[in-house]
């Protein structure tokens, strides 16, 4: 039976277990979790937070992972600015960046989540607005809602992912984590 973490990663921490950059100063993975075997199944930018999942084994890593399985992945995306339908549309048609077009998305203004205050918070300015979006995506560019966000003219000011699948990050505080059993 493979293990599955479900793990709150909280903003500046690293999506690994070792930093092996100059800055030793940056948090990682080890100092949340002590578990022997267990990976990243997949990335979560260091300047993101939300659910992260671990597993200790290969096949159900890349089954989680791989683009190929068109694993549904959904965020919760303050933006700068308030998005018109004409943004949702594009966003829901697929967005062209310089790595080629996206998959189409699902895209919805929400209201403001109940999340936990991020740390440190971010930046706020008097004379624009933000807003909340609802994101789900089915593939894993690096850093690819930031730039989907950008590129329809909202910045991507706080990104949450909220669920992997049917996982969620709900009742995990941010730095905790669960175990579940797969078969």
């Amino acid at each position: 039976m493979a293990r599955l973490i479900l793990f709150n990663k909280p903003y500046g921490v690293l999506s690994q277990f070792t930093d092996r950059s100059l800055d030793a100063a940056r948090r990682t993975l080890s100092d949340f979790i002590d578990l022997p075997g267990v990976y990243p199944a997949g990335r979560l930018d260091l300047d993101s937070e939300g659910l992260l999942l671990l597993c200790d084994d290969g096949r159900l890593q890349a089954r989680i992972a791989d683009p190929r399985f068109k694993m549904p992945k959904t965020y919760l995306v303050q933006v700068e600015g308030e998005p018109g339908d004409a943004n949702l549309d594009q966003l829901r048609a697929g967005v062209q960046l310089k790595d080629g077009p996206t998959r189409p998305a699902k895209a919805d203004r929400i209201p403001a989540p109940d999340l936990w205050p991020r740390d440190p918070p971010i930046r706020v300015r008097k004379t624009i607005p933000d807003s909340w979006l609802k994101l789900t995506i089915s593939e894993g560019r690096n850093r690819q809602v930031r730039r989907m966000t950008a590129a329809v003219g909202h910045p991507t000011l706080r990104l949450v992912r909220w669920s992997i699948g049917d996982l969620t990050v709900e009742g995990l505080a941010p730095g905790q984590w669960r175990e579940i059993a797969v078969s």
